[in-house]
């Protein structure tokens, strides 16, 4: 659908052009290093990021503070937030059961790519 939708009351003299939306060219900058991941578990919530979920990663871009990153730490991936102040460097869930990742030379960790979209589903089955 070509048109946006309105989210307040519907304006009937509007109708769907029903052309065709490719998701790929909507959401991908970078086809050679992007990346769809299915979301597992409750650490993100808070950002609105929840089981089932499908975040769309980027593993060109460098990473920011305030991004939502794919990391990979101590050999597991995990989704966080990057947090960066100064030399130091944080993974921040968005769930206070979990505490705060500090990166360092106690661990061995990478930002593995950057999230630029979530798909997020309304409707369970």
């Amino acid at each position: 659908m070509a048109s946006p939708i309105r989210a307040g009351f519907p304006n009937p003299a509007e109708e769907a052009s029903g052309q065709a939306m490719d998701l790929n060219e909507l959401l991908v900058r970078h086809p050679i290093s992007t990346y769809y991941l299915r979301v597992e578990g409750d650490s993100m919530e808070g950002a609105g990021i929840t089981e089932g979920d499908i975040v769309v990663v980027d593993k060109s871009l460098e990473a920011r503070t305030g991004d939502v990153v794919v990391a990979a730490v101590d050999g597991e991936f995990t989704l966080k937030t990057l947090k960066k102040s100064g030399s130091k460097a944080w993974l921040v869930p968005a769930n206070p059961a979990y505490q705060p990742i500090e990166l360092g030379q106690d661990r061995e960790a990478s930002v593995w790519g950057v999230v630029t979209h979530t798909i997020h589903t309304h409707r369970r089955r």
